[in-house]
């Protein structure tokens, strides 16, 4: 189940439909409650951004999803009611992955998500996307020891840490490889020189 943080101020819509072709949903009514929600988890495969919003516009919102280096490779589709190729263009040119204008078809848009987070997953055999360089020796060491086969207490155990501690460190490999569970970060340890 892929999960969206639907960014509009008129939301309802997509609120209602998207559960029922299998996405899970959470909306933030403004860029400044988008960012506030991305700040407390950023494990969303795909962003809707309305452009016109009150506090925070969808613009600003995006240039700040993409300053922000954990929430830079988040997919954005902007939706907008404002049909301007000049506008489309600097929206792509800004970062957004692709733009829908409104009213829009749903089959086009559900299209156009699953595209855009196709060309966003990373490749099998490509490890420059997963952001391995990024963690930290003890990060390291604990992906290296569950590549193995150990589980959280046998880890903890090696590094004389408490279990919690291992949580911790795996929540932040988790999102720092864009995984979302232990058999992805596994994988993603399989390609990897530790």
């Amino acid at each position: 189940m892929a999960k969206v943080l639907l960014v509009d101020d008129n939301s309802k819509y997509l609120k209602d439909a998207l559960p029922f072709y299998g996405y899970e949903v959470v909306c933030a009514s403004d860029g400044v409650q988008a960012l506030k929600t991305l700040a407390k988890n950023f494990d969303f495969d795909i962003i809707l951004l309305d452009v016109m919003m009150p506090n925070m516009n969808g613009w600003e919102t995006l240039r700040s999803i993409r300053q922000n280096s954990l929430t830079e490779h988040l997919p954005v589709i902007m939706l907008t009611a404002v049909n301007d190729e000049q506008k489309m263009v600097l929206g792509l040119k800004n970062g957004a992955d692709d733009y829908i204008v409104k009213p829009f078809m749903l089959p086009n848009l559900l299209a156009r998500m699953e595209a855009v987070m196709r060309r966003s997953r990373p490749r099998a055999g490509n490890v420059k996307n997963f952001a391995v360089e990024n963690l930290t020796n003890k990060e390291k060491e604990v992906l290296s020891m569950l590549a193995k086969g150990a589980n959280n207490k046998e880890i903890a155990d090696k590094m004389v840490v408490k279990e919690v501690t291992v949580k911790t460190h795996l929540n932040s490999i988790y999102k720092k490889l864009n995984v979302t569970n232990r058999t992805q970060a596994i994988l993603v340890a399989m390609n990897t020189d530790l």
